[in-house]
């Protein structure tokens, strides 16, 4: 019952976080200046350089964390099946025995 609870809980607040951040970090970027010609990376102002190494670094992360988090939940739900298998391989073996 409690992890229902806490699984509902991280739900609305993942449904709630998926919908308010996108809004809101659209409208806090400023339009730049248009750009007509295609001007190289390398002539452009540093502020308007998009590293990309942090960025694939942090997608990784979210991807290497969630794989975990699924991982844990199949091996706790795969633990509770091995705990029955046992606990009905016991009750058979009794009735066999009665």
């Amino acid at each position: 019952m409690m992890i229902q609870r806490i699984r509902f809980l991280i739900g609305v607040f993942l449904l709630v976080f998926s919908l308010v951040v996108p809004p809101v970090v659209a409208w806090a970027q400023q339009p730049g200046e248009q750009v007509d010609e295609f001007v190289p990376i390398s002539e452009l102002p540093p502020e308007d350089q998009l590293p990309a190494a942090p960025l694939l670094v942090s997608a990784y992360a979210c991807v290497v964390l969630l794989l975990g988090g699924y991982v844990w939940s199949v091996g706790r739900r795969l633990s509770g099946v091995q705990e029955e298998m046992k606990r009905l391989e016991l009750k058979i073996k009794q009735d066999v025995h009665n």
